[in-house]
């Protein structure tokens, strides 16, 4: 992993007690960076593929030497994510780097989902990448200096999949509003882009994971053939935080093993 430029640097991840929040921010204190872990608790999810699951992100990164603080912060509300850059400064003196990272998925028929899964999906995919990005630009313009968001998207926000309408929908508007942000604010410094993985193991995907079915599908039909890990997308936001891709902007980076190109013709 390139981790140029990242040492003494200050990070906020959110949805950063599990998953790929979690790899994200104990990988930027290694490289050196101060991190602010926000989520709603600090416990590890249960069904995780987690590096020590019994233990907290922040805890963790204590042990082995660096700076992290939990900071508890619901996404879908506009002031929870302004107290949260708000405490981030005022521990750490500053921002540089934003990772909205929080989700959830919803699914199922179309016309069966509830209106509760769509606002389940919209506020915490949409509205939580809006007010992070928005809270993290208004630092950064104060600061003067730039700094860099990262959407965590999906392929889901690239394509179309059966029986997973609000999530693809609130994918899709996240994937644009790193569009948008990387067109707005690219001549002030900030650099926006967006990691959409496809199948990896996470607490979210478990069931499919351990669905012998799922998973003859997937060795079908991707064209890597297998699922991918927590650190492929790891490895893909140090990167993206660092000075190595000062030149990225604005990009969608499928992280899919070549599943945006289709199905993969049988052998």
């Amino acid at each position: 992993m390139s981790a140029d430029g990242l040492q003494g640097k200050v990070a906020v991840v959110t949805g950063a007690s599990s998953g790929f929040g979690r790899g994200i921010a104990l990988a930027y204190a290694r490289a050196g960076m101060k991190v602010v872990v926000a989520d709603l608790t600090e416990v590890c999810r249960p069904g995780n593929f987690d590096e020590a699951p019994d233990r907290a992100t922040a805890s963790l990164v204590a042990d082995e030497g660096g700076e992290a603080q939990f900071i508890r912060c619901d996404v879908s509300k506009a002031a929870d994510v302004d107290r949260l850059i708000s405490e981030t400064c005022e521990r750490f003196g500053r921002l540089d780097v934003m990772v909205n990272n929080a989700g959830v998925w919803r699914g199922g028929p179309f016309h069966e989902v509830a209106e509760a899964d769509l606002d389940a999906c919209w506020n915490v995919i949409v509205k939580g990448s809006w007010f992070g990005a928005q809270a993290a630009v208004r630092r950064f313009l104060q600061q003067g200096d730039g700094g860099v968001i990262i959407n965590v998207v999906s392929t889901a926000g690239l394509r179309g999949h059966g029986g997973q309408a609000p999530y693809n929908v609130a994918k899709a508007a996240q994937a644009n509003l790193t569009r948008c942000l990387a067109l707005e604010y690219g001549r002030a410094g900030v650099r926006v882009n967006g990691i959409c993985p496809t199948y990896v193991k996470t607490a979210m995907s478990r069931g499919g994971f351990e669905s012998a079915e799922f998973n003859e599908m997937v060795a079908r039909t991707n064209p890597l053939g297998r699922w991918g890990e927590i650190e492929d997308v790891v490895k893909l936001a140090v990167f993206l935080a660092s000075d190595a891709s000062s030149f990225i902007h604005g990009a969608l980076i499928p992280l899919d093993g070549g599943e945006t190109l289709g199905v993969r013709p049988a052998m």
